[in-house]
């Protein structure tokens, strides 16, 4: 499939030589073409040795690491006591280089890649020390704008999409409910026409970045009756007047991430804010969580080889019954079978990526991976504890952190036993209920 791109290239040598990597002159000006590079065939090898990397990939992915090593991981210890990080600066240097729109359509700012590239970008996002700011960067990049920019008409772009991708607008999504997490079909609140505009009543929960968002990618019953067809999303300014933001929800992890509860009261929105046509939403949602789920993969993925890499360091060093804990056969086999599960959880990653992009439905293969990547971050985090001992039950340690913060992968996005009805469905063994 031929990169959707004309404008630029990232070129892995010049890397090197330009300073200030992550301003607009890095990224956004490594231009050529990416279309003229190289391309794997489909389950082949690239030139560089990888199933779906290209150099560019690469390139783009050490352009990011100086930004998270200088601008991100110093004040993630800072950012984590306050339980909240300052999104409108982290996301200007971000949109500043072009990473806030990696696979955006470049008319609006966007580099105007293909989700590999996104999936690049959420792995190399794993090396902040937390989970809540990647995660806050992930609504941003693929949760509430994939469908603006797919479906959107010119207008909203320009409004909500074009300043999202810059960095000047944090965006949010709301979907989930008290009383309608997984459950979207369930969703209350309303949007009812009056005119040209739509007053909409209700709430959100767990809605991450709500307390800085400037705008809200909302999911709303545009007409009577709790089905599939009433739905659709809009964008809502965050400022407009009967929004309220009720609370900053005290979370047990994803500290850094401020997580709000939002009422809507008589909130007047026009009726051209509706991204694609009205009672689309739950499909276009439906879409939206294809790129939510293999982004999040992505980005667990890098932290769970984080916290496996820094758990052999520590049990180098750490000694008990007069030899290293690594030394112990029990200890450097469980962390063999963990590290084995890691990467056949990448081959899947990019197996469904490279099928995504080619334009496949991989909504299987995507709540399959996202399943595994839950419950085997689980199983990293309090295997890897336990051999940090005391030292393990701190605050003072990565392992912990992702401790917490790796739990919601089973519950946020859709939980475990929704991927297992999703999978359940495609491999037509849910039961039929018998005929009336």
């Amino acid at each position: 499939m031929a990169l959707r791109v004309t404008v630029l290239r990232l070129n892995l040598a010049a890397i090197h030589h330009v300073n200030n990597l992550y301003s607009v002159s890095s990224t956004r000006k490594l231009t050529e073409n990416v279309a003229s590079k190289p391309k794997a065939a489909s389950g082949g090898e690239t030139m560089t040795g990888h199933l779906l990397y290209t150099p560019e990939h690469l390139a783009l992915k050490e352009s990011l690491k100086k930004i998270i090593d200088q601008e991100i991981n110093p004040y993630v210890d800072q950012w984590e006591a306050e339980g909240i990080f300052p999104a409108h600066k982290v996301f200007k240097i971000l949109g500043n280089a072009g990473f806030l729109g990696v696979n955006k359509p470049v008319e609006y700012g966007g580099l105007g890649l293909d989700f590999s590239y996104s999936i690049a970008m959420s792995e190399e996002l794993g090396n902040i020390r937390c989970g809540g700011i990647p995660m806050a960067i992930g609504v941003q990049t693929d949760m509430a704008t994939p469908a603006l920019a797919r479906f959107g008409s010119a207008e909203l772009k320009k409004e909500f999409l074009l300043p999202s991708i810059m960095g000047d607008k944090v965006a949010c999504l709301g979907v989930s409910e008290v009383g309608a997490g997984s459950d979207v079909a369930t969703i209350k609140t309303k949007a009812v026409r009056d005119g040209d505009e739509y007053v909409v009543n209700g709430g959100k929960m767990w809605t991450t970045n709500g307390t800085q968002a400037d705008w809200m990618c909302l999911l709303a019953n545009t007409s009577d009756g709790l089905s599939h067809k009433n739905k659709s999303l809009i964008c809502l300014p965050m400022n407009s007047p009967g929004v309220r933001i009720a609370r900053k929800i005290d979370k047990m992890g994803m500290r850094s991430s401020d997580t709000a509860e939002v009422f809507f009261d008589d909130v007047r929105v026009p009726c051209k804010n509706v991204i694609g046509r009205e009672g689309m939403g739950f499909t276009y949602q439906m879409l939206q969580f294809q790129e939510e789920r293999l982004w999040a993969v992505g980005n667990i993925l890098t932290m769970m080889e984080n916290v496996i890499r820094e758990t052999i360091q520590y049990t180098r060093q750490r000694t008990i019954f007069k030899m290293p804990v690594l030394h112990h056969q029990s200890v450097y086999f469980r962390l063999a079978e963990l590290e084995t599960e890691v990467e056949l959880l990448r081959s899947l990653l990019h197996r469904a990526t490279a099928l995504y992009i080619r334009g496949n439905d991989v909504t299987k293969l995507a709540s399959m991976a996202k399943l595994k990547a839950g419950r085997l971050a689980r199983e990293v985090g309090d295997s890897c504890l336990q051999y940090w001992g005391g030292m393990g039950y701190t605050n003072d340690v990565l392992v912990s952190r992702f401790y917490r913060d790796a739990r919601l992968c089973s519950i946020g996005g859709g939980a475990d036993e929704v991927m297992l009805s999703i999978i359940s469905k495609y491999m037509d063994t849910v039961p039929k209920a018998p005929p009336k």
